[in-house]
């Protein structure tokens, strides 16, 4: 890779970024959409879909990709519900959800590394199996957590109106984030990842242990995930198997404008996390255009063309 094409993915989505707040600002509705408390909930927003990309990011820059996402954040949402209710600790209902989601997570990277299935089935499957079981679980229902729970803390927006203080969700997006940047550039296994997803054979031929690195990155992917779930129980107090609809989609969406190449070998956290904010900061600032929701949904699908373009387009300037 270049030295252009290097500059151009590192700074590629923060331009993106300025270029969302610039178009923003040139609008009457600019004073509005550039307050404290406006960003405050750009960023609550951004929470989830942040959480889910740092966990995608792993992912496809292994060449996977993972469809379960949005369902698995459903089902975790109504298990912290139903345990919770049932009296566990709020550690104890942690706890047990990123254990879940790190199960779902490894089951299917064993599958697609063992049986060498394509990711993309194996996950679209998976994505019907955990729905119906988030509405098995829920009875059809959504379970209301207890009031006085203090996971409900963990997305209040304390204060709305002003920036301070952020949720505990965004620090905590902040915090995994430090942490996954640091494992997929500096350890051993971030280093796999990269490989397998620039090149599967030569990676095992170079003595990469393919099937368990590919196992231990979907894990903890969904160790990610459950805790997205447990966030979004926070965010809306209550377990809903019909939530999170599309939310992979998002998700997908938030680390592709990130930089992520879906050949995979190519992605950064930081990268990830600015498309996850630049989608909320679409959503939220056509929100306060007035715009109807499928202007919106028109716009997004129109950057993640760009996105994908952009990538194709690096990827033929490497090849030259």
């Amino acid at each position: 890779m270049n030295r252009f094409a290097r500059l151009l993915q590192a700074s590629g989505p923060f331009l993106g970024l300025l270029l969302v707040c610039g178009l923003f600002a040139l609008t009457e509705e600019r004073e509005f959409i550039f307050t404290g408390g406006n960003f405050k909930n750009i960023l609550t927003q951004t929470v989830i879909v942040a959480v889910g990309a740092l966990g995608m990011t792993l992912i496809i820059v292994g060449g996977g990709i993972d469809l379960s996402v949005g369902s698995l954040v459903a089902f975790t949402s109504v298990l912290g519900a139903k345990l919770l209710v049932a009296g566990w600790s709020p550690l104890a209902t942690l706890l047990a959800l990123v254990l879940v989601g790190a199960g779902v997570g490894l089951f299917n990277g064993l599958i697609v590394a063992g049986f060498r299935m394509m990711p993309f089935i194996v996950t679209l499957g998976m994505m019907g199996v955990v729905r119906g079981a988030a509405k098995w679980l829920g009875d059809n229902q959504t379970i209301n957590a207890p009031p006085d729970s203090p996971v409900h803390q963990l997305m209040a927006r304390i204060n709305p109106s002003e920036f301070w203080p952020l949720p505990w969700g965004v620090w905590i997006v902040l915090g995994l984030a430090v942490v996954m940047a640091l494992l997929l550039r500096r350890t051993v296994f971030g280093r796999h990842v990269f490989a397998i997803g620039a090149n599967e054979t030569a990676a095992r031929y170079s003595g990469v242990r393919v099937g368990l690195a590919k196992g231990a990155t979907y894990g903890v992917a969904g160790l990610l995930f459950g805790l997205a779930g447990l966030l979004q129980l926070s965010r809306l107090t209550q377990g809903d198997p019909t939530v999170a609809t599309g939310l992979e989609l998002d998700i997908i969406a938030a680390v592709v404008i990130g930089g992520a190449s879906l050949n995979g070998g190519v992605g950064s956290i930081g990268g990830s996390l600015i498309g996850a904010l630049i989608m909320a900061l679409l959503r939220n600032g056509t929100n306060q255009l007035g715009w109807q929701t499928y202007t919106q949904e028109i716009i997004i699908g129109c950057v993640i063309v760009l996105a994908v373009g952009l990538d194709k387009w690096r990827q033929s300037r490497n090849q030259r």
